[in-house]
């Protein structure tokens, strides 16, 4: 399992592929995560936002982990950890997935803050503290532009000092957050918001977890290299070449258009989706064929 020594580097929120039937496409499943695993991440996060959580069934879930297990096991890359989301808006359900998350082998669980119902700061902080009963390390995930509710400094502080939690997910829209936590030795934090990756590792972030590094995966951990080697005019150039890239990927809802590239790449069969999610426009379709002979995919 995962503790906060190991929450550095670019970990890579995997996608889940569907047949035009929207049933689970294993095969294309395994081969491109067979070609993700080759580079030297860190760490692959399933039935997150980028793997649309919202419409995948537990038993989805498991079997996406069952294929990655066997799939790591077979390139023989057994350190590579496997972070399962599990978080809901309902405490109960948030425990009960988390420990099914145990049971299946997860390193780690990403629990996003509760959406929706807004609740409180301190309904928030007990929210955390029963998950973390379950045992398994927890990844804190503040999205307050999804969850329409904003971690206070406090509330943040209180919930990475709990035991049992490894590290914070900010894709919040500021620095706010990442400042705050490292000035009170808090950490540690990893950028969720792609756009801001060079700065927030510039701010003290310990790394990533980047929908983005599913495509120019190398490039990706080269900037977090050449910000811990002292490169910054380097790794500053890297990321900029990312920009184009990451501006699409985001332009339409994420996962659309990173399933497109996936498709049109040859890596998965299909670009399907499961509503209310539908595929990218005939616009952003022409912006990406540009794109296109720049990209490295596995």
């Amino acid at each position: 399992m995962l503790d906060r020594r190991d929450m550095y580097g670019v970990f890579v929120p995997v996608i889940t592929p569907f047949l035009q039937s929207e049933e689970l496409d294993l095969e294309s499943y395994r081969r491109y995560l067979g070609g993700l695993i080759q580079h030297d991440i860190q760490g692959l996060v399933i039935n997150g936002t980028t793997g649309e959580a919202p419409t995948v069934a537990w038993e989805e879930v498991v079997q996406l982990v069952q294929a990655t297990k066997q799939l790591i096991g077979e390139k023989k890359q057994q350190q590579m950890p496997v972070i399962i989301g599990t978080g809901t808006n309902d405490t109960v359900s948030t425990v009960r997935r988390t420990e099914s998350a145990a049971e299946i082998g997860a390193d780690a669980v990403l629990v996003v803050v509760p959406y929706y119902s807004k609740p409180s700061q301190e309904g928030i902080i007990k929210h955390f503290q029963k998950v973390t009963e379950v045992g398994v390390p927890v990844i804190v995930y503040e999205i307050p532009s999804r969850t329409g509710v904003r971690l206070t400094m406090e509330t943040a502080r209180r919930i990475m000092n709990m035991n049992g939690v490894v590290g914070l997910k900010d894709s919040s829209d500021s620095f706010a957050l990442l400042s705050e936590l490292n000035r009170h030795g808090a950490g540690p934090v990893l950028c969720g918001d792609d756009i801001n990756y060079y700065a927030k590792l510039k701010q003290g972030a310990a790394g990533g977890i980047l929908a983005s590094a599913n495509v120019n995966t190398q490039a990706f951990n080269d900037v977090y290299r050449l910000v811990q080697w002292g490169d910054d005019l380097s790794a500053k150039q890297f990321f900029d070449q990312q920009i184009p890239l990451i501006r699409k990927l985001f332009q339409e809802s994420n996962p659309a258009p990173l399933k497109w590239i996936l498709a049109r790449k040859g890596i998965i069969a299909t670009d399907q989706l499961r509503l209310p999610m539908t595929q990218v426009s005939k616009g952003l379709e022409d912006e990406l064929e540009q794109l296109l002979p720049l990209l490295s995919v596995n």
